[in-house]
């Protein structure tokens, strides 16, 4: 009989949350070891594992085999009293193993998930409808194992039941589709997992001549790693696991020759001759390779191919007269009349770099993604909603055309390549800052636009770290839960593999007796439960926007009431929905941004004016009363300079324009402050110290860091002007430098190709020491400089509307410190601070006018926590002229509890 091949059907990873108890990684390397070459991942009530599986089959020469385990509705009553009947059926539930077979399969079974989380968030479940209705236009195979129902009525000695319930699947899905699915683990007979169960599912498919397959229903990797699986059941049924009943050790990925050998037992249980045995094998590898999803080519995992939204949401219209290049000369029609309005549409340095942007674009097919997120700007601000971009998208001069970014580019002397360029594989990245009290309006907004088929929030699985692991292990094991708390709340903030490590490092944890010789279980367990997904949560900030076919990509589930602003959730977090195509817009909610739309309403209603303050005519960027401010390090409560490091760096640089902000900015960071950056910098600047470079040609790029090299921009052109290859590649390069095993290489490709350009080995050795060291701390211009904006707003609104400006800054709480300090700086700089008056003061601070022209602030009654707001406005129309007629007509706040 042959024992060489065999493919697992039915494989749980840590995705089955509190279930299985490893990494598809894990899964797929010991497949790779006992040489298989096909492996399916059939999480429960989930798919969030299947990119990340699929990228790791790829990387080990195994096909993957993508599926889920659901629960469904039972067909018909069920019985529920039986001592054989499966977890959930006494609920009208059981559950069933689905293989997808192509494309048709891979959308029925997202549908299908997603249908399962709409039924129940808690415990998900599909109903017959729901399975009828996707499942029964083909492209799934069906496993129907002991958990499922036709498996119960097995248990139960019914054979009539467990033949209508077959019949039922065969006509809700295809008789084709179903296989009869046989699972020994050796566990006590009859139930789920015993010899004598497996044999009798044999033996029914045989008699009703339905197709079996054999599987393990594989938990774990290892045998060894079954202790982990059974913390992980003790979590879920919140149990001590020497009161939780669970499995033995046999769910494991068992080698093809120990699989021959339980077909045969199962087969000798099952009353069948010998031959049996080969044929369930055979039938089970038939099943395997009737799967012919390809991940790539059918899903698109790791191809350079996105999935916009239609033009004609983005407003590309068949009368639009640019149409006739397709969204392409949409673009380009949109940029240059962009560039007209910011007074740049005859300077041919930007028309020159609008053509080479509009270029790159156009041949990464990317046209589509910047009108979509041109399109979603433009809606933020039409709902009054303060929105800017960050990170290195300010180094285009497409997105400063299309009103994405603030920054010009050209001003600012950024490059695309640092944001985009045709060596680049993935997609751009381009963050939105809007105000945090309007975030969720802001996602309801966007959902509205394009709809739920287009729109969903990204996910972002929260795994067990030393203090979580620490909980759940010492919980499963019974140990008593003050200790639990005082261990776990003793470690910092690491990885739960790095427990032992840091009890040897850390003196504290001595200190407290914590020793790794102590409850050498407990670390044992707490080191193997690190990385695992403990549960499911959703990305702060990431939205998927794409095109129509959303939910045949992507199964979707509900998030916590509130969190998402009515968005669902994607299964997938945010490398698997890069690695899919779908794009990925971030919108952080920033509080500087809620801030600064406060400050500027309080000017509007005080003052009667409104203020522009991104129009660089009314907030000029080198606004000199600003720059005072900043030169004063007068700047505690502005955005990203309010830091004491940071106001010490300021009044030393003495900062007099824009870009000084960006080099401020960039210099304070963990590297550049660890690598001592600052002072070589500051003795040039100050004429202290003569200014040096490594080799002329670096001159002009290394200029106005004082001859340090300071930001990604510049880094990117050193290497291209040494070793004379495109900015593209250089920025490939730069991005190498991050990864210490590609630094050997790299090194040596620009030692060779800067040596052939004739530089200096000395030189070359230098400069190559340079960059390298800058890998670890390297920060982008362009992001520094969509920094520098919001930060020098922030300053100009001190300088010119303290008043305002304090009464936002403590309203939003944007910075570090807490209010007293902010109260006591309001103090020192003269503005007065009015008590709180129930007749005038508001929910947040606001800005009271005095004589003379004079501004104060008014405290706000949301810091009196006892006193309800809303409350108080509902009785304004009733004077009150001392306090003690307040308390009788307005009631206490939830908050206190009263």
């Amino acid at each position: 009989m042959p024992g060489s091949e065999f493919a697992h059907l039915h494989v749980a990873s840590g995705f089955s949350l509190l279930y299985g108890a490893s990494q598809p990684h894990a899964l797929v390397a010991r497949a790779g070891e006992l040489g298989m070459s096909m492996l399916a991942l059939t999480d429960r009530d989930s798919l969030a594992g299947t990119v990340r599986f699929a990228q790791a089959c790829a990387g080990a020469g195994v096909r993957p085999l993508l599926g889920a385990n659901l629960a469904v509705a039972v067909d018909g009553p069920p019985s529920g009293q039986r001592r054989g009947t499966p977890p959930g059926d006494a609920a009208g539930r059981c559950r069933a193993t689905f293989l997808v077979r192509d494309t048709s399969g891979w959308s029925a079974l997202c549908r299908m998930v997603s249908a399962a989380h709409a039924a129940d968030r808690d415990e998900p479940f599909l109903s017959r409808q729901m399975l009828a209705a996707h499942a029964g236009r083909g492209g799934l195979l069906v496993l129907l194992g002991p958990d499922s129902d036709v498996g119960g009525a097995i248990i139960d000695r019914d054979a009539e039941t467990a033949l209508r319930r077959l019949h039922a699947w065969q006509d809700s899905v295809g008789r084709d589709a179903v296989r009869v699915e046989v699972v020994c683990h050796l566990s006590p007979a009859p139930g789920p997992g015993s010899l004598v169960l497996a044999g009798r599912m044999l033996a029914f498919s045989t008699q009703q001549r339905a197709v079996p397959v054999l599987t393990n229903a594989v938990r774990y990797a290892e045998r060894s790693a079954a202790r982990v699986g059974d913390v992980l059941a003790a979590c879920r049924r919140r149990l001590p696991v020497s009161r939780a009943r669970h499995a033995n050790a046999e769910a494991y990925l068992k080698s093809p020759a120990e699989m021959t050998r339980m077909a045969e037992q199962i087969t000798a249980a099952a009353g069948l001759a010998p031959a049996a045995a080969g044929h369930l094998l055979a039938c089970t590898l038939a099943a395997a390779r009737a799967c012919t999803l390809d991940p790539v080519t059918d899903l698109g995992i790791g191809e350079r191919r996105v999935h916009f939204p239609e033009p004609h949401l983005l407003g590309v219209l068949s009368t639009d007269p640019a149409v006739d290049g397709g969204v392409d000369g949409v673009l380009r029609v949109r940029c240059e009349a962009g560039l007209n309005a910011r007074t740049l549409g005859t300077d041919r340095a930007a028309l020159r770099r609008l053509q080479d942007e509009l270029a790159v674009i156009a041949q990464l097919g990317y046209a589509p993604y910047f009108l979509t997120i041109a399109e979603i700007v433009g809606m933020i601000r039409a709902m009054g909603v303060r929105v800017a971009a960050r990170g290195s998208a300010a180094g285009s001069l497409v997105a400063y055309a299309l009103g994405i970014s603030g920054v010009d580019p050209l001003r600012h002397d950024l490059l695309m390549e640092r944001f985009l360029s045709v060596r680049r594989r993935s997609l751009p990245d381009v963050d939105l800052d809007v105000e945090s009290t309007r975030r969720l309006e802001v996602y309801r907004a966007i959902l509205g636009r394009y709809g739920p088929e287009r729109v969903a929030a990204v996910a972002a699985p929260a795994t067990y770290r030393v203090r979580s692991a620490i909980r759940d292990a010492g919980a499963a094991l019974g140990v008593d839960p003050g200790e639990i708390d005082a261990l776990a709340t003793a470690f910092p903030h690491i990885r739960a593999r790095d427990a032992r490590r840091a009890m040897a490092e850390l003196p504290q944890l001595a200190a407290r007796g914590i020793r790794p010789g102590r409850l050498r279980l407990l670390w044992d367990l707490v080191e193997a439960l690190d990385g695992l997904p403990r549960q499911q949560g959703m990305h702060p900030c990431g939205i998927i926007v794409s095109d129509a076919t959303l939910l045949d990509r992507s199964p979707v589930q509900s998030v916590p009431t509130g969190a998402g602003g009515g968005l669902m959730m994607s299964q997938f977090d945010k490398d698997d929905v890069e690695a899919l195509g779908l794009l990925k817009l971030d919108v952080l909610g920033v509080r500087m941004q809620s801030a600064i739309a406060h400050a500027v309403a309080e000017i509007d209603r005080v003052e009667g004016h409104s203020v522009a303050i991104d129009d660089p005519a009314q907030v000029p960027l080198d606004d000199p009363a600003a720059f005072e401010l900043i030169r004063s390090a007068e700047t505690v409560g502005c955005f990203q300079i309010e830091s004491p490091g940071q106001r010490d760096l300021l009044s030393r640089l003495q900062s007099g324009h824009f870009g000084d902000l960006i080099i401020g900015i960039s210099l304070f960071r963990p590297g550049p402050v660890a690598a001592d950056m600052i002072t070589p910098f500051l003795a040039v600047r100050h004429g202290h110290r003569q200014v040096g470079y490594p080799h002329a040609d670096l001159a002009p790029v290394l200029a106005e860091t004082c001859g340090v090299v300071v930001f990604h921009e510049q880094v990117i052109r050193i290497i291209a002007i040494m070793t004379g290859c495109e900015l593209g590649d250089a920025d490939e390069v730069r991005r190498a430098l991050a990864d210490t095993s590609e630094a050997e290489r790299m090194g040596a490709w620009f030692t060779g190709a800067a040596a052939a350009r004739g530089y200096d080995p000395t030189v070359v050795e230098h400069v190559w020491r340079t960059l390298a060291g800058f890998g670890s701390f390297g920060f982008a211009k362009a992001h520094a400089a969509a920094f520098a904006l919001p930060t020098l707003q922030s300053a100009w609104l001190k300088a010119h509307h303290p008043a305002a400006f304090y009464a936002a800054v403590l309203t939003h709480d944007p910075g570090m410190y807490p209010k007293r300090l902010l109260l006591a700086d309001v103090r020192r700089r003269g503005v007065t601070i009015l008590p709180l008056d129930v007749n005038h003061s508001a929910g947040p601070y606001r800005v009271e006018p005095l004589p003379r022209g004079w501004a104060a602030i008014m405290f706000a009654i949301d810091t009196t926590t006892r006193v309800a707001f809303p409350a108080v406005m509902c009785d304004r129309n009733h004077f009150c002229p001392s306090f003690n007629g307040v308390g009788g007509r307005v009631w206490l706040s939830h908050r206190e509890g009263c």
